[in-house]
C-alpha cells in the first residue's frame, strides 16, 4: 500500500509565495553587506587599532553575506523540490514534514525527528542544514 505524501496544489502555491517573498529583502542584505565590505577595505585607515576594529568589521560583513547568499540558495533548493513534487518530505526517512514546522522554516528539508537526529551526530546546534 503507497502513502501520498503530496501536498495539495493550494499548500504549494502558499510555500511557494512565501519563498519567493523571502528574496528580494534577502537580495538586497547581501548587495548591501558586500557594500559595506568593500566600504571598509578602501577607508585609507593607518592607525593599527583602527585596521584592525576595520578587519573585523569587514569579515562580519562579508560573513553576512554568505550567511545571506545561503539562504538563498535555501530558497532556490525549495522551489526546486516544488517543482519536482517532493516539497515537504522528509530527505532523510520520506515522511511528512509537519506544515507547522514548514510555516515556520519554509525551507525545511528534513522533519523534525530527523533534524534532531543530524545535529546530535554532529554535535551542531546551527540549523543550517535545515
Amino acid at each position: 500500500m503507497r502513502v501520498d505524501h503530496s501536498m495539495d496544489a493550494k499548500k504549494l502555491e502558499h510555500f511557494r509565495s512565501l519563498l519567493i517573498s523571502q528574496l528580494p529583502q534577502l537580495n538586497e542584505h547581501i548587495r548591501e553587506d558586500q557594500a559595506a565590505a568593500l566600504e571598509l577595505s578602501d577607508d585609507g585607515v593607518k592607525d593599527s587599532s583602527d585596521l584592525s576594529m576595520m578587519d573585523v568589521n569587514k569579515e562580519l560583513a562579508l560573513r553576512l553575506g554568505e550567511r545571506e547568499s545561503q539562504m538563498v540558495a535555501d530558497i532556490d533548493q525549495a522551489l526546486l523540490r516544488i517543482k519536482e513534487g517532493s516539497y515537504g518530505i522528509c530527505a532523510r526517512c520520506g515522511r511528512q514534514i509537519d506544515e507547522r514546522r514548514l510555516e515556520a522554516l519554509p525551507t525545511a528539508r528534513y522533519c523534525a525527528d530527523c533534524q534532531t537526529a543530524i545535529e546530535a551526530a554532529n554535535g551542531d546546534d546551527e540549523t543550517s542544514t535545515l
